[in-house]
């Protein structure tokens, strides 16, 4: 999503006219975040989806006339009529279709950034973009550099803390939004009040086990630490020697991930991130066809 947002103020610091239509209401389903926007240049081309199927030629459509009329538009989608087998999702769909000016660059810079939520308004309508998650990832091992990629591309702000000066560089971290190098108990108590996830990666017990310690402390809503079941069992006596309960223990997802058999570490990463958001989306990670509450709430 925020995607379109950097292509609109791209648009914008280039003096290129176009138009937004953007998703301010989803009844009954969504097949989108509200605030998902779909971009209409001067030359009629158009980049970005915004889940209203069949219905989205006709707002492009729509979109390409206001570049010559100007104003404003309110368009509404009822994916609701049989698509050869019935396969329709049922959402009903606001959509407002606006040309942003010059005043709304700020507006989407700090869209992208993601630093906060950010709050503007498009035709009739107030759209809130939510700030991104946090991540902390503790440990610049190769598997960190998988995981910020995989977890930069879901919308999560990533730092990556480790001591080592050596590994925790750019040129080995290139999707980390942020690098501190420091040891973990001088850095996190203050930097996982703000934070939605930490993940120790850090092979390495002098590391780890105080990075674990700064989680506990912390009301963060998960914790993950990777490696095998037997050097978990060792780490977690090492915490209840420190004076962990095991009820305090039981918030850490050690080994971290979901059971997906991957063994690269591209295959890993996924297997954190997936874990990270069923336990931050409150979803217990079953297959999608055994669901019963919505798919997206």
């Amino acid at each position: 999503m925020r995607e379109m947002y950097r292509e609109i103020a791209r648009r914008l610091r280039a003096d290129e006219r176009c138009v937004v239509a953007t998703l301010v209401e989803a009844r009954h389903a969504r097949p989108a975040p509200i605030g998902t926007s779909l971009v209409v240049g001067a030359d009629g081309s158009f980049v970005g989806n915004i889940g209203a199927g069949c219905h989205e030629p006709e707002m492009i459509e729509a979109a390409r006339a206001m570049l010559a009329a100007g104003g404003r538009r309110r368009m509404t989608a009822a994916l609701e009529d049989e698509i050869f087998d019935g396969s329709a999702c049922g959402a009903s769909l606001t959509v407002e279709l606006w040309i942003p000016d010059a005043s709304f660059l700020a507006i989407a810079d700090r869209i992208v950034e993601g630093q906060q939520p950010v709050s503007f308004t498009c035709g009739v309508s107030t759209c809130c973009i939510e700030a991104k998650r946090s991540l902390v990832v503790v440990g610049a091992t190769q598997l960190a550099a998988q995981l910020t990629r995989s977890a930069s591309s879901a919308d999560f702000l990533t730092t990556i803390v480790d001591p080592r000066a050596e590994f925790a560089t750019k040129a080995r971290h290139p999707q980390a939004d942020r690098i501190v190098v420091a040891w973990p108990q001088d850095v996190l108590p203050e930097m996982l009040s703000g934070a939605d996830a930490l993940v120790v990666l850090a092979h390495d017990a002098k590391i780890e086990l105080p990075a674990l310690a700064c989680g506990l402390t912390s009301e963060i809503r998960y914790i993950g630490v990777l490696g095998s079941r037997r050097a978990h069992r060792a780490r977690e006596r090492s915490l209840v020697r420190l004076g962990y309960s095991p009820g305090a223990l039981s918030r850490i997802h050690g080994p971290v991930g979901l059971d997906l058999g991957g063994l690269q570490e591209a295959q890993i990463a996924c297997s954190i991130l997936a874990e990270m958001l069923a336990v931050l989306n409150h979803r217990n990670a079953r297959p999608l066809c055994e669901a019963e509450a919505p798919l997206r709430s």
